[in-house]
């Protein structure tokens, strides 16, 4: 177990050190989501009665631009200087690899919707962050950044990858997006009974179960192409 679980946080440790030296994807993602978010208060023109039921549609396409953002850079550093093909030939399972990949983003999805949720309690005067809601954005930023670590390794080696990444990845992660949005409209506005937001819930846990347990296989797969 120690001999898996120590080249996932080598690789993990590896692309946050990067990312400290190079702030490429947390800066133009948190870019990117403030941007989503200015747009969308400016365009709607949302009242204070609005908020509730507008907010967690408006937050969550804040999150998934941003994450596929983030998801596109992934494996370029990597690629364009080589040094992909050196960590696939390390004596490690493509597994560890994937994982170490998978925690980093994750790690960085957290970072910028860390950073992103005051700004947007202020610009939509939204209270109603609670820990429920936090826990309701772990587990879909979970799933998201386990399908987009696999997507982005796919997308990697086509030619338009910048492109082809959304087209390949929204299709498969839009049910985690709606659960999501739904569950948080259920916290936020208590409109939803506790069975209904605990049956979103439930669908966001198996889709993460399904995506921890598919996407490390298939990414052993891609990288033997």
């Amino acid at each position: 177990m120690r001999d898996f679980i120590r080249p996932v946080f080598v690789i993990a440790w590896k692309d946050i050190m990067l990312e400290l030296r190079t702030k490429d994807i947390v800066v133009s993602a948190l870019v990117f989501a403030l941007m989503v978010i200015v747009i969308f208060n400016f365009a709607l023109n949302i009242t204070p009665p609005m908020v509730d039921s507008l907010a967690p549609g408006i937050l969550w396409l804040a999150f998934a631009f941003a994450g596929v953002l983030a998801m596109g850079r992934a494996f370029i550093t990597e690629g364009d200087q080589g040094s992909l093909d050196g960590l696939l030939l390390c004596p490690v399972s493509r597994d560890a690899i994937f994982l170490g990949k998978m925690s980093s983003m994750f790690l960085f999805m957290v970072l910028i919707e860390s950073l992103v949720l005051p700004i947007f309690v202020v610009l939509f005067n939204f209270d109603s962050i609670s820990f429920k809601l936090i826990a309701i954005v772990l587990l879909g930023t979970l799933g998201f950044a386990t399908c987009g670590t696999l997507f982005s390794s796919i997308a990697f080696n086509l030619r338009s990858r910048e492109i082809m990444l959304p087209l390949l990845f929204f299709p498969v992660v839009t049910p985690i997006i709606i659960a999501c949005v739904e569950a948080s409209l259920g916290v936020i506005t208590d409109t939803v009974n506790i069975i209904g937001t605990g049956r979103w819930i439930g669908l966001i846990s198996v889709f993460d179960a399904i995506f921890l347990v598919l996407c490390p296989w298939a990414f052993g797969i891609v990288m033997e192409e």
